[in-house]
């Protein structure tokens, strides 16, 4: 029976101080478009402003070159941001190369935290990111087919059979998600790296890209 452990659930204590900034064009040596069209459709679907998905978007490039930088190009190593946490995942040689990893990616602009789930462990097969791959898309499609789950307001990362969901959801989204999530056939385990917003929260969030043009 699959179970659901280490629970990371990120509550808005540090979020009331945080503003994105919307950046135009480049962010740093990182050329980002995004047009008004793009963005409208962006905020439309998450629960993330458009300034804090490009931050993302720069976290997760920039994070994957300075990771090869502190472990080496043989490391598998993923890294993937969501409301500005950086988690980490895949593997590398030693702990050394995990300690590094870490650092060096708490160390690039916007990131607020990082959750390092690299594993010292020879690096996974195609075949195994492929069956990965397989399983991040047939838990999406569970959330899709889910009623009472907002699937864009998730975002779904899948290692060695392990899912980590991230998103800023209610309690009640949370759970929901986690169970069908759990029930995804050859899912090993899910970690929830989420905030929760209250029940107003959600339905003011979701008021706002109503109205959005």
């Amino acid at each position: 029976m699959k179970t659901t452990t280490r629970l990371f659930t990120v509550r808005r204590t540090l979020l009331a101080g945080l503003t994105a900034a919307t950046l135009a064009g480049t962010v740093g040596c990182v050329p980002i478009l995004l047009g008004a069209a793009a963005g409208t459709a962006m905020v439309a679907s998450d629960r993330r402003s458009s300034g804090t998905q490009v931050d993302d978007q720069t976290i997760e490039l920039r994070g994957v070159a300075r990771a090869r930088d502190a472990a080496g190009p043989n490391a598998h190593i993923n890294v993937t941001s969501y409301n500005r946490m950086a988690l980490i995942t895949g593997e590398v040689s030693g702990e050394a190369d995990r300690a590094a990893v870490a650092k060096a990616v708490a160390g690039l602009d916007n990131v607020r935290s990082v959750v390092n789930e690299l594993v010292v462990a020879p690096s996974s097969t195609l075949g195994e990111r492929t069956a990965d791959s397989v399983l991040t898309g047939r838990v999406k499609a569970s959330f899709v087919e889910a009623a009472d789950v907002p699937a864009a307001a998730f975002k779904v990362v899948t290692e060695r059979g392990v899912v980590y969901l991230m998103g800023r959801v209610t309690e009640g989204e949370a759970a929901r998600a986690t169970e069908r999530a759990r029930n995804v056939t050859n899912v090993k385990k899910v970690v929830r790296l989420m905030e929760i917003l209250s029940d107003a929260e959600a339905a003011a969030l979701k008021a706002s890209a109503a109205k959005a043009p």
